[in-house]
């Protein structure tokens, strides 16, 4: 496939959208990397050079005749996993390996998913699942399953509107981890029937960064260990500002009553 040089730099741009959009959604590193390198082979690149961490993707496309080109974005993800968009993001990928997408049409697919999200009412639905099965898992009772779901309905309500402030990771959960932790304590000491510990890890649940923590370290051991480095380091200190709300929670109901 010949491209232009303006087609070339709207490939590239294309691209830099697709990797950004990989890494919001929670893809792993090596991932992210084979995507880029199959799409730019496919639209006619003879060696596509791709350099990603966790705030940085870089790409240089070397074509047969025309000068390579090459861009770097800054990439401000939260570390969310979304697998609602990363799905959506894979299926483009494939059906442009398999046969090129006009490059209009691919930036209208790309912009299309990043203005979209999870819908609220699955997240929701799983949240109250999860967080009421994890309360009886380690031991909690149906209320304080009951409880924790209840308390995982104003966890989703605190992600969908401090989402649209662009409030980082580490002040959201210690923001919702405090404003949980305070809530569970009120209610456990009107209700002495209620175990606040489980209800508090049904829904501690919902924000410890599990799936971006294994990520972190399977890239380590394939390899990437700037990247997994890097983020590993960031789940830690999400997890240290779960661990801080909660703890500033308890310390308050331990004082009040």
């Amino acid at each position: 496939m010949d491209l232009t040089k303006e087609q070339q730099s709207l490939l590239l741009d294309c691209m830099l959208e697709m990797g950004e959009l990989l890494l919001d959604c929670g893809a792993e590193i090596s991932r992210v990397e084979d995507t880029l390198n199959r799409i730019g082979k496919a639209y006619g690149a003879n060696r596509t050079d791709v350099f990603v961490i966790p705030a940085l993707l870089s790409i240089t496309l070397n074509f047969p005749i025309t000068e390579p080109v090459t861009e770097t974005r800054r990439v401000r993800s939260n570390g969310n996993t979304d697998f609602y968009r990363l799905e959506k993001l894979n299926a483009i990928s494939r059906r442009c390996v398999k046969e090129p997408m006009a490059l209009d049409e691919l930036r209208a697919s790309l912009d299309h998913i990043a203005a979209g999200k999870k819908p609220f009412p699955t997240v929701l639905l799983g949240s109250i699942i999860g967080a009421g099965g994890f309360a009886v898992f380690f031991g909690g009772s149906l209320w304080d399953g009951l409880v924790a779901a209840v308390f995982a309905v104003g966890i989703c309500l605190l992600q969908d509107q401090l989402g649209r402030t662009q409030l980082n990771t580490v002040a959201f959960n210690l923001l919702s981890s405090l404003l949980t932790g305070l809530g569970v304590g009120l209610v456990t000491a009107l209700v002495p029937a209620l175990h606040m510990d489980k209800i508090l890890i049904g829904d501690i649940m919902l924000l410890i960064p599990g799936l971006a923590m294994t990520n972190a370290i399977r890239n380590m051991l394939v390899g990437d260990t700037i990247s997994g480095a890097t983020r590993l380091a960031e789940t830690l200190v999400w997890a240290a500002a779960l661990a801080g709300g909660t703890m500033v929670a308890l310390a308050i109901v331990a004082a009040i009553g």
